[in-house]
């Protein structure tokens, strides 16, 4: 032990060990070459010291003899250790997120903390790189306040993970349509908030309106995160019929825990509040309609609805189909009179493929083109222009994604707003740290959070 001591009170020992961790760390993993400017500073630490001559001794000496300042100065170096390390930690190994919504009942319920790791499919080096630690994009105690600087902007790039995005693997992205949020709504969507004002007021008037009540923009790394299951993957083709989801022409996997809303008709006598409370259904998930002795908007899993069945009381169980086209579905295009049950088919773009572009199934890709991918695209004479440069085809930068809940019937997904790209890829759920289910917090829920793992 004290020729291990003797070793490492070495400073060229030392200088060599904290180098070859910061190069592998900083430069190699991040392949960012600026980085190794940073030796220069470890090498001043642990053997030049002309920073120690200049600073740091004068402030160690009034340590030494100023009780008041060592103690204030003592708190402030463990605050800010603690800040680095935890902001290091946020941005390259995991971080802790809440549940917001219940898309994903019953895989994970509202208010439960995750940990999503970042090393799953790769940490992303931030876009804002100027930002209050430990915050995301908005200051505490505010809605509005920016928590981030745009002075200095990095553009997208992805360490090395452990892994790729699998089918239906559930994962945390930032929210492709939190590019803009409207202070009016600002848990909405801007553009879901805009179609409805453009309906009631016209395009002009009602894009106008919301515009005064207020907007911000947000770079991808400060968008919102949501939480879906990765139902679609770059390549694939999915189509929705009769709310079952094709993948390539075969059927998708079961997932346990996938629901759908289903009108329960009684005969009058209701359900047993305990028997909801059994199948895990939230009491303000259950509306009875006592004019007409029925549960509307029950949503139930497959097993549940089975077992709703077989009760003396249940007459009949409907599951709801959305009809016709719904104008809020994407792509939001005439062309596509799609729904939430009826979708499709729709292929998802991968990087390096190439598409034909019409004006046609321009409405697919325009969002991609023009904001993921940051393009100026026009259509002039029915001809679209790319960049200033007519465009048959198109050749895509980023592989993409269709994200779907696992509450069907309630969550807004990629049904709504398209595809999620590469770039908006948080990390992987890797447990529930606490939750309202006892078993499914840490560390009961360790057996829990092989349901991930179950769905191939």
């Amino acid at each position: 032990m004290s020729k291990l001591k003797t070793i490492w009170g070495n400073r060229w020992v030392k200088f060599g060990v904290v180098s070859v961790i910061y190069l592998l760390w900083f430069v190699v993993w991040t392949g960012n070459l600026w980085l190794l400017l940073g030796l220069v500073v470890i090498y001043d630490i642990y053997i030049s010291k002309t920073m120690y001559r200049l600073f740091w001794r004068k402030h160690k000496e009034r340590k030494r003899t100023n009780k008041t300042y060592r103690k204030t100065s003592e708190w402030v170096e463990a605050i800010l250790f603690a800040t680095v390390v935890a902001t290091l930690i946020r941005i390259f190994v995991f971080e802790m997120y809440v549940i917001p919504t219940p898309s994903m009942e019953k895989s994970m319920l509202v208010g439960d903390y995750l940990c999503v790791s970042k090393t799953a499919y790769g940490p992303r080096i931030p876009n804002t790189p100027i930002s209050m630690p430990l915050v995301h994009n908005t200051m505490p105690f505010s809605q509005t306040k920016k928590s981030f600087v745009e002075w200095i902007k990095w553009p997208y790039h992805r360490l090395k993970g452990f892994g790729n995005v699998k089918r239906n693997d559930p994962v945390v992205f930032n929210f492709p349509e939190g590019d803009t949020v409207s202070l009016a709504y600002p848990s909405d969507s801007y553009y879901n908030a805009l179609r409805q004002y453009q309906r009631r007021y016209g395009d002009r008037r009602g894009r106008q309106m919301l515009m005064d009540e207020g907007i911000v923009v947000r770079p991808v790394d400060k968008r919102e995160n949501y939480v879906k299951r990765a139902v679609g993957l770059p390549g694939d083709t999915i189509f929705i019929e009769h709310s079952e989801m094709w993948i390539n022409g075969q059927p998708q996997a079961d997932i346990p825990g996938k629901q759908y809303n289903y009108t329960v008709v009684t005969n009058g006598t209701p359900v047993n509040p305990d028997v909801f409370e059994d199948m895990g259904v939230a009491k303000d998930d259950i509306h009875y309609d006592a004019a007409n002795y029925a549960y509307v908007e029950l949503p139930l899993t497959a097993e549940n609805a089975r077992r709703m069945r077989s009760m003396g009381n249940v007459t009949a169980i409907i599951k709801r189909e959305g009809e016709g086209a719904d104008p809020d579905i994407f792509p939001q295009s005439e062309n596509y009179p799609w729904n939430v049950d009826n979708f499709g088919p729709l292929w998802i773009p991968s990087k390096g493929s190439t598409v034909d572009l019409t004006v046609e199934n321009l409405p697919l890709y325009r969002r991609i083109i023009e904001t993921y991918e940051g393009n100026k695209l026009e259509i002039k004479d029915g001809r679209i222009y790319i960049n200033g440069t007519p465009a048959d085809k198109y050749t895509f930068a980023m592989d993409y994604y269709f994200m779907m809940g696992d509450n069907r019937h309630n969550s807004l997904d990629s049904r709504y707003w398209g595809f999620v790209p590469e770039d908006h890829i948080v990390g992987k759920p890797s447990f529930v740290w606490m939750s309202l289910d006892k078993d499914k917090s840490f560390p009961a829920n360790i057996r829990w959070n092989r349901i991930f793992s179950k769905v191939k």
